[in-house]
């Protein structure tokens, strides 16, 4: 079993910093050989079949390691095999000995002591919020909104009580720092396990979580000596309605423990507060994509990079090879949309190919097919999608494939190249069917952006076209139709439906008024591209 962290990044969160905000409840420092600034990017789950098969390339290059029930020899030989490779910035274990200790230290990498009663996937997602919160990507100005753990430290700081701050199912998404005075309920919270089942037997008797969920004011909690429960004030967490005349939706909790120090006098007030800036928080951290999102995005050049050579990184850490044929598809829909499509192509395409990556812009998806060099696949694919979703969700779609692209290096400029045909076919539908590719529709794209052009610069636009079309529309429509069939009479009569010889006096009546031979090529294609900028814009 092998899970790994989407939280990398360049610069890290220092080890140091990760260890405080976990806090001793959880972990403990054992060894630190290279101190505690040395940052961290990434973290991975290992067991003994990682162990013993091997990790793929991403995992094998996290920073941080969690040793997830691997026997002492076998951890031994990891480490070593592991600062040959690349040398972990720490080990996470439970009960570590002192020769994993050792080992460890002398290669290089601290070990950390995790209570042995914490569940491993709490303290990953503790790890992975961390690293969300201070290295996933944003700027300091972002991550100030984004950040609970800083909000728990900080309300705790305010009003002297030990703070954890919890979802609507009552799972720990943050907590300020403990200390010796942290009665039990609040130690196996943040360890991941549940309370004594006394508790919450009587936390539920006494309606405590049903007052929570009812409103916004503190709900105080009695100290209860016989359980070994501390005094407590929660609050609790409420999104605004989702439609008019719904109330508020129960988002979480705020709970503060008091220890030996008195709450501040104005605490209801400042959990008040802190329960507004917990829901736009949790609001902000939900409509933000994850670090795997934004790299994807990345390579599409949807998200800023600095420099070509960050394909190469972002690549992999995305697990992906920069080299070798890979295929983009730009979908959008054609009328109504459906509200979780983007959810729906991303299963068809892991159906497809396991490697498939799906990213979104406005009303744009986007799928990047790594390693594709044929195209037939994909065009069938694509086809066989759009009829699916037409069938089964009543969604009807328009797609344009780019491929074979020369590697992920052109995912960014293939993405821009899908963008200008599916602007075009939005303009113009009837132009493009609804699977289409880069090289067919160059042409209808390229036109279509020259005529965007010459219109937006009025100039450009010959006046003497702009009178014909406001004096005598039916020359104007017969000049369009004379052009389009290149100066053929019979062709252009059957489609206007007259006799050739109106179309033939007709064309003597235009170039009189326009005072131009329409056998001249150059008057003919400035008159071509103007009459079409006056059909746009009309």
């Amino acid at each position: 079993m092998l899970v790994q962290s989407d939280n990398v990044t360049e610069v890290g969160v220092g080890l140091g910093q990760l260890l405080l905000a976990l806090d001793a409840t959880l972990v403990s420092l054992v060894e630190s050989p290279r101190g505690l600034d040395v940052p961290v990017r990434s973290a991975a789950l290992i067991d003994s079949d990682d162990v013993r098969l091997g990790l793929a390339a991403p995992a094998g290059s996290a920073d941080v390691f969690f040793l997830l029930g691997v026997p002492d020899g076998e951890a031994l030989r990891w480490v070593g095999k592991q600062a040959r490779e690349r040398v972990p910035v720490a080990v996470f274990a439970k009960r570590p000995s002192d020769a994993l200790v050792a080992a460890a230290a002398a290669a290089g990498s601290a070990v950390v002591a995790v209570e042995p009663e914490a569940r491993w996937e709490r303290l990953y997602q503790l790890v992975n919020r961390v690293l969300e919160h201070h290295v996933g990507g944003a700027g300091p100005a972002d991550d100030s909104g984004t950040d609970l753990f800083g909000l728990a430290q900080s309300v705790a700081d305010r009003i002297h009580g030990m703070v954890s701050i919890e979802d609507a199912q009552s799972h720990v998404l943050a907590y300020s720092a403990s200390n010796d005075e942290a009665d039990e309920l609040r130690r196996l919270s943040i360890l991941g396990r549940s309370g004594p089942p006394e508790h919450l037997e009587w936390i539920g008797q006494w309606g405590i979580f049903d007052a929570l969920r009812a409103g916004g004011e503190v709900v105080r909690v009695a100290e209860r000596p016989e359980l070994g429960l501390r005094p407590r004030l929660a609050i609790g967490i409420h999104q605004p309605p989702a439609a008019a005349r719904r109330p508020p939706v129960f988002a979480g909790t705020i709970w503060v423990q008091q220890g030996s120090q008195p709450l501040a006098d104005d605490a209801d007030e400042v959990l008040r507060g802190a329960a507004v800036l917990a829901a736009r928080i949790m609001s902000r951290l939900a409509a933000r994509p994850s670090i795997h999102a934004r790299r994807v995005q990345q390579l599409l050049g949807l998200a800023d990079t600095d420099a070509a050579s960050d394909v190469g990184a972002v690549a992999r850490e995305l697990g992906l090879t920069v080299d070798g044929a890979a295929a983009l598809i730009g979908w959008d829909t054609i009328g109504a949309r459906h509200p979780r499509l983007s959810d729906v192509l991303a299963l068809s395409a892991s159906a497809f190919r396991r490697d498939a990556l799906v990213s979104s812009n406005g009303s744009r998806i986007y799928t990047l097919l790594p390693q594709t060099a044929t195209t037939r696949s994909v065009t069938s694919w694509v086809r066989g999608t759009i009829g699916a979703l037409r069938t089964e969700v009543g969604v009807e779609l328009r797609a344009a494939v780019a491929a074979p692209l020369n590697g992920l290096a052109d995912a960014a400029s293939a993405r821009t190249e899908v963008d200008r045909v599916l602007d075009s076919a939005e303009r113009h539908p009837v132009s493009m069917g609804q699977v289409t590719s880069l090289a067919e529709a160059r042409t209808t794209v390229l036109l279509d952006e020259i005529v965007a052009l010459v219109r937006a610069e009025g100039r450009l636009v010959d006046p003497r076209i702009l009178a014909l079309r406001a004096e005598d529309p039916v020359l104007a429509e017969t000049l369009r139709v004379y052009l389009d069939s290149f100066g053929d009479v019979g062709a252009a009569a059957r489609q206007l439906r007259v006799h050739p010889n109106t179309v033939r006096y007709r064309v003597r009546r235009i170039e009189k008024q326009v005072s131009a031979s329409l056998s001249d090529p150059e008057v003919r294609l400035v008159f071509s591209l103007s009459l079409r900028a006056g059909e746009r814009s009309a």
